[in-house]
């Protein structure tokens, strides 16, 4: 085994066995399989294996299973084996064999050295040696994944207020980040809300939400950190007032989601209505709205808000429509969102494959299943490779299995995950491995650098 052969593997889900089909072979009772592949090279069968040996107690054998790919340097199987370590409470032993992997300069450049940092200091911490954590993450503190996992483990280890010093002095006067991805390295954006997070730790509440309240935009990865603050400490009035400033609508999602927590289901569907008229994402709103309707089951409800915004101009987009259909469903109601789906498509004069793969599941719920078939091969896409999918997926939850394999393998590889599902159901192990299974050589290694950890990871 080669470790940049494995992380190409590991990354890419390319010929190997990937993680759910290693679960599938378990649950189909192929246990012997999984242990033999997991001697021949498969780290996703290796690393499951591992996870079965220690759950029958064997921890000595899992540790064998793995040895073979901790020998490559690879960091990731280091992680992986010291993770396991921690679950069986053997913490020194996790942290024995992860620090010998860092000294290693092969693992460290192979992940750009701040994932596999970060991930020891973390390991570090929850051991109790936070303090070692800290002291290694500070001189990285411009390096985004270790600035964060510094403010992680800054609490246990007693340093929270040299953590914010740290911070602070990445904070220049006057300037201002338009977004979250303005600066290289540890931007005053991201620098703000890590201060704010230690701030609000120290209970120091109001210099949180005044330096959160310095960003032009508080949202990352869709939560919005002062509204998400607001929430935590309830102070309703001041999330309410965000809320009619803020125009994407995460405010109002947080809003709402407290007010539904405390069973006001009308106030949280008064916000999510309101916030729907001002917002500039108004189907993400509207959406939400039809989600806590159905979930309190107002389902003719979420269908008259979703129709509502699905019957403007340009507001039948595929995401809205699917959305629509899927509430159509959940009640009972197939029938009508094929006959909503055959007026759109009236007045339009052309069904798109975006807006006609949504009919398929339909149909199918209507018996139709033979019908929709035939129609997917009459549609101008019918023949590509993604519209096999969509009627191997509906032949194989009809019980057709081996009709949907013959569907997928006009189209191999393209949808060589599916098709090996597939065949494990039928029995066909063999069959499923080789398809999976292949031994290209990988890409040439990248030298690694250290561009894509001055990045949020987004």
């Amino acid at each position: 085994m080669d470790a940049s052969d494995l992380e190409h593997r590991a990354r890419t889900r390319s010929g190997c066995i990937p993680p759910e089909l290693v679960s599938r072979l378990l649950e189909l009772g192929h246990a012997e399989e999984v242990e033999r592949q997991a001697g021949r090279g498969e780290w996703f069968c290796a690393l499951e294996w591992a996870r079965v040996l220690g759950g029958q107690d064997r921890q000595a054998e899992a540790l064998e299973v793995l040895a073979p790919y901790l020998a490559t340097g690879w960091w990731i199987a280091a992680a992986a084996t010291a993770g396991l370590l921690e679950e069986w409470g053997r913490g020194e032993d996790a942290i024995a064999l992860a620090r010998a992997h860092m000294a290693s300069a092969r693992s460290y450049a192979e992940t750009g050295g701040g994932l596999a940092l970060a991930s020891f200091a973390l390991l570090l911490a929850r051991n109790g040696l936070a303090t070692e954590a800290f002291d290694l993450l500070q001189p990285h503190i411009d390096i985004w994944s270790l600035a964060k996992a510094l403010v992680d483990v800054a609490q246990d280890a007693g340093r929270d207020e040299e953590a914010a010093e740290l911070l602070t002095a990445r904070i220049p006067a006057g300037h201002e980040c338009d977004s979250p991805w303005c600066c290289r390295g540890l931007d005053p954006h991201l620098a703000i809300g890590l201060l704010a997070t230690v701030r609000e730790r120290q209970d120091r509440i109001e210099e949180a939400v005044a330096l959160l309240s310095t960003r032009q935009s508080t949202a990352l990865n869709g939560r919005d950190q002062l509204a998400d603050l607001f929430a935590r400490h309830n102070r309703i009035d001041e999330l309410r007032a965000y809320t009619d400033t803020e125009p994407v609508g995460h405010a109002a999602r947080h809003l709402a989601e407290l007010l539904e927590e405390r069973g006001d289901v009308d106030g949280a569907i008064a916000v999510y209505r309101q916030a729907g008229e001002a917002s500039i994402h108004r189907g993400n709103v509207t959406v939400e709205l039809a989600r806590l309707l159905a979930r309190h089951d107002r389902y003719d409800d979420a269908i008259e808000v979703m129709r509502a915004l699905a019957d403007t101009p340009g507001g039948a987009k595929d995401w809205i429509v699917d959305v629509l259909c899927t509430l159509y469903a959940d009640q009972g109601r197939p029938q009508d969102a094929l006959a909503w789906l055959d007026d759109l498509k009236a007045r339009r004069g052309k069904e798109e494959w975006e807006l006609f793969r949504i009919r398929l599941p339909l149909m199918a719920a209507c018996g139709r299943v033979d019908e929709a078939v035939e129609l997917t091969r009459a549609h101008p896409e019918g023949t590509t490779s993604y519209a096999a999918e969509h009627v191997a997926r509906l032949l194989a939850d009809a019980g057709r299995t081996e009709d949907a394999v013959i569907v997928l393998e006009q189209h191999a590889p393209a949808h060589a995950g599916t098709l090996a599902g597939c065949l494990l159901d039928l029995g066909r192990i063999k069959d499923a491995l080789a398809l999976l299974q292949h031994t290209d050589p990988p890409p040439p290694a990248v030298p690694a650098t250290h561009l894509r950890l001055d990045e949020p990871p987004f």
